[in-house]
């Protein structure tokens, strides 16, 4: 059991503070994938797109409250954010660094912030082995998994567009 005078908590006046708007986000953003069915669940490639789906669901999210009502509307502004020709990855960057501000004038913990920076960490530190679609000509996919040359991708670059597609097929 947690000692309290310890300061095992993260809140004020002893209270657990819990990181429910990124566990939020990131629920939502694994039902995506899932529904999506276009990976194992296990895979490298399904946690990419989950935690690029759900850094844009956490990070577009500018109320502060998730709303499961809200879900089915805010699908147009997610594709939108997740789409080809979008600088998600400078959008992200930024609504980090808004929400880093916040916190720190607020002085209050802010746990879903540290989850949401791990996530984009891990996104931009790991690299994946993908298809070289610059290779082929066209960019037309090589027929069969294990063929065509494969190239090693930061992950954001591999799961924003996955969680773009499971958005789509949703």
């Amino acid at each position: 059991m947690l000692d309290r005078d310890q300061g095992s908590t993260d809140g004020a006046d002893g209270e657990l503070t819990v990181p429910m708007a990124w566990l939020y986000a990131e629920y939502i953003a694994d039902e995506l994938l899932r529904t999506g069915d276009l990976m194992p669940p296990t895979s490298f490639e399904f946690r990419a797109g989950r935690d690029a789906l759900a850094l844009t669901i956490f990070l577009s999210d500018t109320d502060g409250e998730l709303s499961g009502i809200r879900v089915v509307t805010q699908l147009e502004t997610w594709l939108s954010l997740t789409a080809y020709d979008q600088p998600w990855q400078e959008w992200v960057r930024d609504r980090l660094a808004e929400l880093a501000v916040g916190a720190a004038r607020s002085g209050r913990p802010a746990p879903d912030l540290g989850l949401a920076e791990e996530a984009w960490r891990w996104l931009q530190e790991t690299e994946l082995l993908a298809p070289d679609l610059n290779a082929v000509p066209g960019g037309a996919p090589v027929v069969g998994e294990d063929e065509g040359p494969k190239v090693w991708t930061p992950a954001w670059q591999l799961g924003l567009p996955l969680g773009h597609l499971a958005i789509h097929l949703f």
